[in-house]
């Protein structure tokens, strides 16, 4: 029986003969269902209409995986190396058997996990695919994997999923929204993978914070300042957020304050909007 992808978010489903009636992520306000309706696919049609995975070396011990075409909401997957195994972050809605060799040559898969649920997409795939590597998902978020399995794994607050590399929950998009922090990337001065919980904005020396992307819902000025308050002691020189040129290569943690204090300026009113 197929694993059912939703064609608009990319989440995969629970193997079924027939796909569900509708797509719980889609039908939540922060997302939304395609004006054809909702739709499904499967890898094996994802596969046959020429997709393939597109991957990249970002840095030593970072791996992008990405898919083209595009698919879904179009992120790409990260890959982080460390000397005991590796941690694969936000995982697109197609894989195939380039990516998992891709992944395989450089060592065993630990963990899979995300920054939130709009990006679990094929999770599942990849823990099947490595044998006795684990889907962490935050228990806030678990609800919404489409596709339960024995290889979950759930936690709450902050988690080791490797050797130097460490989920941190910080909430806001979801509740369960993470971040992953990885203190011996950028040679040594941190990297932090962010999705959608910290996006790096157009003038990439900002990033930014909303509850809806496509449906342009801000965040509160609390919940921007939890998701502040859980990184601000992290050692951060970079940030990868879920697309290939959304980086923000230098002074990231300045970056991430900077940006903080100016959305609470505006969302609280203390800026005159006609300034």
């Amino acid at each position: 029986m197929p694993a059912w992808i939703c064609a608009t978010c990319a989440n995969q489903s629970a193997e079924a003969p027939e796909p569900p009636r509708f797509c719980v992520i889609c039908s939540d306000e922060r997302q939304y269902v395609g004006r054809g309706g909702q739709r499904w696919t499967t890898l094996e049609a994802l596969a046959a209409e020429g997709r393939r995975t597109d991957l990249r070396e970002l840095e030593p011990g970072l791996l992008g995986i990405g898919v083209q075409p595009s698919f879904g909401i179009g992120q790409r997957a990260l890959v982080v190396a460390t000397d005991t195994g590796q941690v694969l972050w936000d995982p697109p809605g197609f894989v195939d058997e380039a990516a998992i060799d891709a992944v395989r040559s450089r060592g065993p898969l630990l963990a899979v996990t995300a920054s939130h649920p709009h990006f679990y997409g094929v999770a599942v795939e990849w823990a099947h695919a490595f044998p006795g590597s684990e889907v962490l998902l935050p228990e806030a978020d678990a609800q919404w994997l489409m596709r339960p399995d024995p290889s979950v794994r759930r936690w709450s607050s902050a988690v080791e999923a490797a050797p130097g590399v460490r989920l941190i929950q910080c909430g806001g998009h979801f509740a369960g929204s993470a971040v992953l922090h990885w203190a011996a990337g950028a040679e040594g001065r941190g990297v932090l993978l962010t999705g959608d919980t910290l996006p790096v904005v157009a003038d990439r020396r900002f990033v930014s914070f909303m509850r809806s992307y496509p449906n342009y819902v801000p965040l509160p000025a609390a919940a921007v300042r939890r998701i502040v308050e859980r990184v601000a002691q992290l050692e951060f020189d970079r940030i990868y957020d879920g697309w290939w040129t959304s980086v923000l290569e230098h002074d990231a943690h300045g970056a991430v304050m900077r940006s903080a204090e100016r959305y609470e300026r505006w969302v609280s009113g203390a800026v005159d909007a006609d300034t």
